[in-house]
């Protein structure tokens, strides 16, 4: 051996044989990049957390008619539901006891689909409304009708808040004149403080019973986390002066935030009553100011301008067609579409269609409704005996024009239990005997 190659061993570190079986030939890429990767399996994907929706987990959802006395919510109700059920005058509390009426929802899907199949009976999706009598300061405390109206607040799901936006000497305006900030402050605060009542009476039972919980059972686990909810809920209301539904809540806190039923968890959709004026020219003083106050405490919500003295004088006309040619010619549409729409989708809700020779109908669901349950909405059977359904997508069956052809796609789908339905899905439902 030469002297060299003396030198370059004994300057190699030792190697300890019984680590030779540990050793294993590198592949040529690993050798590349001068490292062994073990090799882990592969992680699971992190499951995102299931929604869980304010408000009561049902299809049969109501949405009420909100505002101070005299700002048009009765009128709006009947041109809304074609009815003279609302009692509108010139004088508040006109409205004592709530009337309700169940609305049109328009749906050109549901147009088209019974053009197609002619059936001989037509079902399509309706709204539940209800008109509620108007609101005061000082109702959280029972000023006014300020009892009843809030229990009638909570009895429906989502809020048409009605603000007036219209200058008329002839309808007097309860604080005396015409300031929808102001009145938009009226009413946020009265429902504010009403919530903030239930929620701190809540907290104080909660944390009564709550007292002698240990630290190691589930249920004294769960009671805690309740008990932590219901402090968080007092102080978005008390302290951050914010809405419920605009709050950052997990899927267990909404569950806590559900039972409570408060009334600043509800969807709200403002409606600004314009003058017929100010409703075609699309102008008005106070509609920057009534956007700029949504944006601030309440961003996100829906606006939408509206003349109730216009949509008055449309409902007067005989036929669609003599109001669509009135619309074209003043170059201003209803607004009222829009409006049921508009309070439709704030319940989260949606609709799927069943079709057929008998009958084409158009069936309320909430988002996130899976095809079992989507059936049980027709009879319970269909859901506890379900076996699968038969699906396909309403541009589906418009692009290629017949189920059949549909079918040939191969865009008709057999869907099983983990489904979620999706709005405009046509459904045939299988189930078991």
């Amino acid at each position: 051996m030469s002297l060299q190659a003396w030198r370059t061993l004994s300057r190699a570190p030792s190697i300890d044989p019984r680590s030779a079986f540990l050793v294993r030939p590198l592949s040529s890429t690993a050798r590349n990049q001068g490292e062994v990767k073990r090799r882990m399996p592969p992680k699971k994907a992190a499951q995102p957390e299931k929604k869980v929706l304010l408000g009561r987990p049902s299809n049969n959802l109501k949405v009420g008619i909100v505002g101070l006395p005299n700002v048009g919510k009765s009128s709006f109700f009947n041109v809304l539901s074609k009815t003279d059920l609302g009692k509108a005058a010139n004088f508040p509390y006109a409205t004592l006891e709530p009337e309700v009426a169940r609305v049109l929802v328009p749906d050109p899907r549901f147009d088209w689909l019974c053009q197609t199949y002619k059936p001989k009976s037509e079902v399509p999706a309706h709204l539940t409304i209800t008109d509620i009598a108007g609101l005061t300061a000082g109702a959280s405390t029972g000023a006014g009708l300020g009892n009843a109206f809030l229990s009638h607040v909570r009895a429906v799901d989502g809020i048409f808040q009605v603000v007036r936006a219209f200058d008329d000497a002839e309808v007097t305006h309860v604080e005396g004149d015409v300031d929808p900030i102001r009145d938009l402050e009226i009413i946020s605060t009265e429902l504010r403080l009403k919530d903030t009542e239930w929620a701190e009476k809540a907290l104080e039972a909660f944390t009564k019973r709550g007292r002698s919980l240990g630290n190691t059972s589930l249920a004294d686990k769960a009671r805690k986390e309740e008990i932590a909810t219901l402090e968080k809920v007092v102080k978005t209301l008390k302290e951050d002066k914010r809405d419920i539904r605009k709050g950052d809540w997990n899927a267990k806190e909404v569950e806590v935030v559900n039972g409570l039923d408060l009334l600043s968890s509800k969807p709200v959709t403002y409606l600004v009553n314009l003058s017929e004026k100010d409703y075609v020219r699309k102008k008005n003083k106070w509609l920057p100011k009534i956007k700029a106050w949504v944006d601030e405490h309440t961003p996100g919500d829906i606006i939408i301008p509206f003349s109730v003295s216009y949509e008055e004088r449309l409902s007067q006309l005989a036929t669609d067609e003599e109001r669509a040619e009135e619309e074209k010619k003043v170059g201003a549409p209803s607004a009222l579409g829009k409006i049921t729409h508009a309070g439709y989708a704030s319940l989260e809700l949606i609709r799927y269609f069943t079709c057929g020779p008998d009958e084409v109908r158009a069936w309320t669901i909430r988002k996130g409704t899976k095809a079992p349950q989507a059936a049980g909405v027709i009879h319970s059977d269909f859901e506890n005996k379900f076996v699968c359904g038969e699906i396909m997508a309403f541009e589906d069956l418009k692009e290629h024009g017949s189920e059949a052809a549909v079918k040939a796609a191969g865009k008709l789908r057999q869907q099983g239990k983990p489904y979620e339905m999706v709005d405009g899905d046509i459904a045939y439902w299988k189930s078991g005997q």
